[in-house]
């Protein structure tokens, strides 16, 4: 029996307290999780700083392992991983089910061997998670790629990619980073059109430069990379994580509180900063962070998920628990996946007036004067916390189950709202994390 069978899997959550004070925010997950296997392309250690201690990162130590690399903690928050051992090119199963960026692993993997079999994308269930751009992408660098028997498969033609034009029909976050990966050790330049411009993906592309990478014009729509013979080890820090400051930002706002978060990018941010200023919430900046102050919310606003610049997919089921709260009308708009609204339910199970329209894409949102307490499930990582939200706001006590979706991308959030004042904890009292002994499965994260 590993660490997660042990775990109670249910938070509680007590509402009524008004969030205030100041919190650093983690790592950012989206980005620490490519950049942790882009270090299979490294002839040298790679230690990387700020990386979260979650439960996805876990997997992707365990796949990084499984694949021959050795990984070790040198504190809380920083690890160690080299890959100069690393000697298969197939991804396991098991491990690659659990986590959606485990598909990162396609183009280091085609970069470094010429070749890559990765099982098609897992995680959390929010809609379709095509590979076909992903496939674009390695074919336009000289490669073949087939899907058989769960995997997709990919090979470098004469055992080497080359570079080319790729042109996605739209900005993807997983292809772009998978294009840049592959491309980086091709022979000749490669240029991606219609590019993510997601930080995640501009962080990524700043530690493979570290490494000896030639990439320009990452967090644009165009990037163009030119091919090196080989990338060498690194030390490189995490970018913070803009999902978790929102998610923080928020739970400030739904329980009309004063909360600061710390060491962040408010520019990261600005979608979330903007909505929340018309619902009359009051926000400022400084360079390094965000301050949310929400006595009054005059109402509520319209949200439409869209790519980076826009407000992010990410965000949308704790925008939309705050939004519950709200005097007045609102429409969120879920642009992105097509399966994002199935937590709504559970928020009426809370006294919340949503109703989502029939092409599955669109919430209609009412503002009540209150939530209540309920049992309550969490169907992903986001969800969870807009369920953990709505908790806060709500008149008694509610629990939710799923409490490992929440694990996967929040380090102990139960103890950084509680630090600022929410009523939160694990309903047995059990936390999934201890001090470093020096061993990554048993001791730092939860085993997998």
């Amino acid at each position: 029996m590993n660490v997660l069978d042990r775990l109670d899997t249910t938070l509680r959550v007590v509402g009524g307290a008004r969030l205030e004070g100041s919190v650093e925010v983690q790592g950012a997950k989206n980005a620490a999780l490519p950049i942790m296997a882009a270090a299979l392309l490294a002839r040298g250690k790679v230690t990387l700083r700020r990386v979260p201690r979650i439960t996805d990162v876990s997997v992707m130590w365990s796949l990084l392992e499984a694949l021959g690399a050795r990984l070790s903690t040198q504190d809380r928050n920083t690890i160690t991983i080299d890959a100069a051992n690393v000697s298969k090119a197939r991804a396991p199963y098991t491990l690659v089910r659990k986590l959606a960026a485990s598909f990162d692993l396609c183009g280091p993997l085609l970069g470094r061997f010429g070749r890559a079999e990765v099982p098609l994308p897992g995680g959390c269930v929010l809609g379709t998670r095509a590979t076909d751009m992903h496939e674009a992408a390695f074919r336009a660098l000289d490669a073949d790629v087939a899907v058989a028997h769960g995997y997709l498969i990919a090979s470098a033609r004469n055992g080497k990619l080359h570079g080319g034009e790729i042109e996605f029909r739209m900005p993807s976050v997983g292809a772009t980073k998978n294009a840049m990966l592959a491309a980086v050790t091709a022979e000749g330049d490669t240029v991606i059109h219609n590019a993510a411009m997601e930080p995640e993906v501009v962080d990524l592309a700043n530690f493979l430069v570290a490494m000896g990478a030639k990439i320009a014009g990452a967090g644009g729509d165009t990037i163009r990379v030119t091919g090196v013979s080989e990338l060498h080890g690194v030390e490189y820090e995490i970018i913070p994580d803009r999902i978790a400051c929102g998610t923080l930002l928020l739970a400030g706002a739904i329980t009309r509180g004063d909360v600061t978060v710390k060491k962040t990018r408010p520019d990261d941010v600005l979608a979330l900063q903007l909505a929340l200023g018309e619902c009359g919430v009051k926000v400022t900046s400084g360079e390094d962070w965000i301050r949310v102050q929400a006595e009054t919310v005059k109402g509520g606003t319209d949200v439409v998920t869209a790519p980076h610049p826009g407000f992010p997919t990410d965000l949308q089921p704790q925008m939309l628990s705050f939004l519950c709260t709200a005097p007045g009308v609102s429409v969120v708009e879920e642009s992105i996946f097509n399966a994002r609204f199935s937590y709504v339910n559970e928020l009426v199970r809370m006294g919340a007036d949503v109703r989502v329209a029939m092409d599955n894409n669109t919430a209609l949102v009412k503002g009540v004067p209150t939530l209540s307490g309920a049992p309550v499930e969490a169907p992903d990582i986001r969800a969870g916390a807009g369920l953990v939200l709505a908790g806060l706001a709500a008149a008694g006590e509610t629990e939710i189950i799923g409490l490992e979706y929440i694990d996967r991308g929040y380090e102990r959030l139960e103890e950084t709202l509680s630090a600022l004042g929410g009523q939160v904890q694990r309903a047995s009292g059990i936390v999934p994390f201890s001090e470093p002994t020096g061993t990554f499965e048993t001791s730092v994260y939860p085993s997998v």
